[in-house]
């Protein structure tokens, strides 16, 4: 994809502060764009574990007719999956709260799918970590969203935080439930030919 990342202007379209977070601990220089308004909706016969990416890509192609040579992006979603349902960021508190009380002493998937795009080249992939609950009594949800309002995450939770106390079992990526899987990112990303933490460092040292 690259020669060498300084050739590069590196950006994250996303409004999560997780996101960033998760990509500042690669101590990478990059910046921070907001794409908004993009139709988010999938087709209903996609597998599940697809719908990510998909969504991924999407906000990948809302940015590439303005897109710069010297440009890459990257974009991302997440997603919960629960048996055959989709779980999105909630509309409502009354959806969150719904949600939760779903998710209740059961275990789910949460899928993010990310997308790497310059001028000439794009690639994509999801991630998928499997997260257990304890059992959440309906006071407890409605207590979690009104205090945390978790209306930007997806199924209504952030496994950081308060929520750690219903986590029973975890298996995969902790940082893919958080948002942002970075280091299948930066293993993607090398594999291309481009050393994220090595062009982080040269331009630290400038």
């Amino acid at each position: 994809m690259l020669d060498n990342l300084k050739k590069y202007h590196l950006l994250l379209a996303s409004n999560s502060p997780r996101r960033r977070e998760l990509l500042s601990q690669l101590r990478i220089p990059f910046n921070v764009i907001n794409l908004g308004g993009i139709d988010e909706s999938y087709p209903d016969s996609l597998p599940r574990e697809e719908v990510a990416q998909y969504i991924a890509t999407k906000k990948a192609d809302a940015y590439t007719a303005r897109m710069r040579d010297n440009e890459l992006i990257i974009t991302a979603d997440t997603v919960v999956i629960l048996g055959d349902r989709v779980l999105g960021k909630p509309k409502t508190c009354e959806e969150a709260v719904e949600m939760l009380l779903a998710l209740s002493d059961k275990t789910h998937k949460v899928c993010s799918g990310v997308c790497i795009t310059t001028r000439n080249r794009r690639t994509s992939f999801s991630t998928v970590t499997e997260v257990t609950f304890g059992e959440i009594t309906p006071e407890e949800a409605r207590y979690y969203v009104d205090n945390f309002m978790p209306l930007d995450k997806a199924g209504a939770y952030g496994i950081q935080g308060r929520f750690a106390a219903y986590v029973s079992g975890i298996e995969g990526d902790y940082n893919n439930v958080v948002g942002l899987p970075v280091g299948r990112l930066y293993q993607e990303v090398l594999a291309e030919g481009v050393d994220l933490l090595s062009a982080g460092r040269k331009e630290n040292t400038q």
